[in-house]
């Protein structure tokens, strides 16, 4: 498969030349200007631009519960559209549902728990379940290799991406400081307003479905969105992957095991 799509483009297209030793290159996007990089000209000859590529996959996929997913191909890896909303594991294991702060505060890092956001199932669409770590590795230990090798929550045929797999997705999409934008849902059905400059060319559509603090209370619907790994970040925490209504950004925290974050998964 092709992963990226090569240009190669004059600097006179960018750059203003005549006569200057330093310069100015501006990017530009439907007529805007989105950054501007300093530049030496005579130390160039040209510039080389890999556009990531992603293409929409005609194949779904179904979990225990019947919810059918879309997927997308980002590079080499095929991942689900959307987050995952399963309340059973694939071989039909109910996942415990814990409705209540209290309850939730008394979780453990062992407690296999699911919720819906303010524990209101009508946010399962679109946002999917949150998921406590044990919830979503199913008890498995955790996983850096690529691929995890972690089925979890997901399908069969489908795992929980390892903290290298999320790396593998960002470095593809041009690296942290700009992934962000292309993970996200363009418009503001879900995102706040402006949200002018989310492209979604990945085709990962991801939507602010907030999370529950490992104390129990619900944060951040509408304007941030988190991930699980199968990746531990010592012996409480694993690490996630986030993108925010106000940053281009796709940061990677470590967050603690007993708080409910989003899952989504990636093909085998």
């Amino acid at each position: 498969m092709k992963n990226t799509t090569l240009f190669t483009v004059c600097l006179l297209i960018f750059c203003q030349l005549a006569n200057a030793q330093n310069d100015t290159m501006y990017i530009m996007k439907n007529g805007n200007v989105i950054q501007k990089i300093a530049i030496k000209p005579s130390d160039l000859d040209s510039i080389i631009f890999y556009k990531p590529t992603s293409t929409n996959n005609p194949e779904t996929v179904t979990d225990f519960d019947g919810n059918v997913y879309n997927t997308v191909i980002i590079g080499t890896q095929v991942w689900m559209k959307e987050n995952l909303k399963t309340t059973h594991y694939a071989n039909g294991t109910p996942i415990p549902l814990v409705s209540g702060n209290s309850n939730w505060d008394a979780l453990t890092t062992t407690s296999k728990a699911y919720c819906w956001y303010n524990d209101n199932i009508n946010n399962k669409e679109p946002y999917g379940a949150l998921y406590t770590w044990a919830a979503a590795m199913n008890g498995a230990n955790s996983s850096s290799t690529n691929p995890s090798g972690i089925q979890g929550a997901c399908p069969n045929g489908w795992h929980l991406p390892s903290d290298a797999e999320w790396l593998q997705l960002i470095t593809f999409l041009g690296g942290e400081a700009f992934a962000g934008n292309k993970l996200k849902e363009t418009g503001t059905a879900h995102w706040p307003s402006p949200n002018d400059k989310a492209t979604n060319e990945s085709g990962f559509t991801a939507l602010p479905s907030g999370y529950r603090f490992n104390y129990g209370a619900f944060l951040d619907i509408g304007n941030y969105s988190y991930w699980w790994s199968s990746t531990t970040f010592g012996s409480m925490d694993a690490w996630v992957r986030n993108v925010a209504y106000f940053s281009e950004e796709a940061r990677r925290y470590g967050e603690s095991k007993e708080s409910g974050f989003s899952i989504r998964c990636i093909k085998n």
